[in-house]
């Protein structure tokens, strides 16, 4: 039996999520066009006969520039602590400099494998052999390997290579779950997908979500979450006009929550004005960061 922590690091928007997403076979973490859209450590089990991994998607490495990052980048350095493999994940068509210099300052205890993503938008053959054999020369590499997690391309190679770096031992995790966060997490962070692919510029940003009941009925789930931004103008674009955005964002949550828990849903979405709330670290605490 093998058993491990296999944790997935990168710049934002390399693809780490829609990586998670496609090796476990389920929709665990959210997705967005738009960068720094995790925000949290995301554990996913894999279980099969002979093995069990716990993928992690971490945020996207950046320089910190509020306490909400600080403690994004403080999830990123507690995955490294417990790393049994870790996956560096590249996107393809990036030059190599900027994820070259990450990865060299990780200072990595475990070992890595080299994942260059979206190699299915590379023009040229010789631009992917070049990738591979700068990578490969890199003392934090032990293996490097070609996807494309979108078109779930070379995951079952990426698996096999995975499974020979794991190390044998007991599983951590039993029974048929897919992750060790509750179901309120993840509502919590169905509904922040969507403000993300409703609201343009920054606004997504200065947003977060309290999933504040989750009531189990008979017939359905009764699901009540606060919508937190930083001005009352945010939650004049939050709610629209009429009530007419924030109608559509809880009906476009609502199909999707009820899709991933099996459920029909009842949701109520509340919108609250919270000044400076990336900085304070009340207020981070409270919304579980």
């Amino acid at each position: 039996m093998k058993a491990g922590f296999v944790n997935i690091f990168g710049k934002p928007n390399a693809g780490k999520s829609t990586l998670l997403n496609a090796l476990i076979g389920e929709k665990m973490a959210i997705v967005s066009p738009k960068v720094q859209t995790t925000r949290h450590r995301i554990k996913a089990i894999l279980n099969e006969p002979g093995y069990q991994i716990i993928f992690s998607d971490t945020p996207g490495i950046i320089e910190p520039k509020y306490k909400l990052h600080e403690k994004m980048m403080q999830a990123v350095r507690s995955s490294l602590e417990d790393a049994d493999l870790a996956l560096l994940l590249v996107d393809a068509r990036e030059p190599v400099g900027e994820s070259h210099e990450i990865f060299q300052s990780l200072r990595l205890k475990a070992p890595a494998i080299l994942v260059l993503n979206k190699t299915d938008l590379l023009k040229k053959p010789a631009e992917l052999d070049a990738l591979i054999a700068f990578y490969k020369s890199q003392p934090y590499v032990k293996d490097v390997i070609g996807i494309s997690a979108l078109e779930k391309k070379g995951l079952e190679t990426l698996l096999e290579k995975i499974l020979t770096y794991l190390p044998e031992g007991e599983p951590f995790y039993q029974g048929d779950d897919l992750s060790d966060l509750p179901m309120k997490f993840f509502v919590g962070e169905i509904i922040r997908e969507k403000i993300f692919q409703l609201f343009q510029e920054e606004l997504p940003y200065h947003t977060t979500v309290l999933v504040q009941a989750f009531k189990e009925k008979s017939t359905l789930v009764k699901i009540s979450a606060d919508i937190i931004v930083q001005r009352e103008t945010q939650k004049g674009i939050i709610l629209g006009e009429g009530g007419k955005m924030i109608r559509q964002l809880g009906t476009l949550a609502r199909q999707d929550i009820e899709a991933f828990i099996g459920q029909k849903v009842f949701l109520e979405l509340f919108v609250k004005v919270r000044p400076k709330w990336r900085d304070n670290d009340l207020y981070l605490r409270e919304y579980g960061y």
